[in-house]
């Protein structure tokens, strides 16, 4: 038996109701424990996030140097165009980064809050043909 059963990432931001709910939406997921300082959400696939209250919590300036990546999200789509619509839509803003050197194509944007994550295209698992 798994000493460690499941994880939950927790992010710090001023307001914990509006940033679940972002996630929730984006992560087509549900609300699975509210308390006065935390939230928590379970995604459509099992990511669990939670957000807790800290009323100095500064949004990282990632990529800039200064106060600079603080945790970083990926997230795996289909459609990046049709999720870049829903980040949008959402509240999230696109990152002007550098193009990130890989076999993925990927963008990055930060939620509501000011935290950075990046949708990153499904890898291509179909066997070539020919």
């Amino acid at each position: 038996m798994a000493l460690v059963k499941a994880g939950v990432l927790i992010l710090d931001c001023a307001e914990p109701e509006k940033l679940a709910e972002f996630y929730k939406e984006l992560l087509e997921g549900e609300q699975t424990h509210a308390s006065a300082n935390l939230v928590e959400i379970q995604g459509a696939d099992g990511v669990r996030l939670a957000f807790r209250r800290d009323v100095n919590a500064t949004p990282p300036s990632w990529p800039r140097p200064e106060n600079s990546l603080q945790v970083h999200l990926d997230f795996l789509v289909e459609d990046l165009d049709e999720a870049e619509r829903r980040v949008v839509g959402l509240g999230g803003r696109p990152i002007e980064a550098r193009d990130t050197a890989g076999p993925y194509e990927e963008r990055g944007y930060s939620d509501p809050a000011g935290h950075s994550f990046t949708l990153r295209m499904v890898p291509n698992r179909a066997p070539k043909q020919g």
